[in-house]
């Protein structure tokens, strides 16, 4: 395998990376478990934005591109490759630091509706009240109170 394909597939996984850290949490809220992974990798990205540090990916990708015989790049990837996509000529420390709060409360509000989805999931199952809507459960199943369909009780679950 080639040098430079090895590198390219670097830049690629780092990219796909940096888009799962942006947007990961909406994918999160339908499928809740992925959070264990998003989190983290959140927190790392934020990590590396407040710190002005470097990714581990991008010594690796210059590596390679060493080896294939082109020229590395000084700096970070979002620095080379998006800053100047995105971003105008003269990114910051600010820029970069707001870039960071910027994910960060991304983040923070879909995982607010993930855990309030839960909450509320939680209390239906247990029955609690203001758990359904209008502070009742609605079920589809036959004879569960407020069930569609199942009008002849009241919401105490009486005749």
């Amino acid at each position: 395998m080639s040098w430079a394909l090895l590198a390219d597939g670097v830049v690629v996984v780092h990219l796909l990376f940096l888009v799962f850290i942006a947007v990961g949490g909406v994918a999160a809220l339908r499928w809740p478990r992925l959070a264990w992974l998003h989190v983290p990798s959140v927190a790392w990205g934020a990590w590396i934005e407040f710190s002005g540090g470097i990714c581990p990916l991008t010594p690796l990708e210059n590596r390679f591109r060493a080896a294939a015989g082109q020229a590395g790049y000084a700096g970070g990837f979002i620095d080379h490759y998006l800053v100047p996509i995105l971003y105008p000529p003269g990114l910051t420390r600010t820029h970069q630091i707001l870039l960071g709060v910027g994910v960060l409360a991304l983040n923070v509000t879909l995982y607010g509706i993930l855990v309030r989805r839960r909450v509320r999931a939680r209390r239906g199952a247990e029955g609690l009240p203001g758990s359904g809507i209008g502070g009742r459960n609605l079920s589809w199943e036959p004879g569960i109170q407020g069930a569609v369909g199942d009008e002849d009780h009241d919401m105490e679950g009486r005749r």
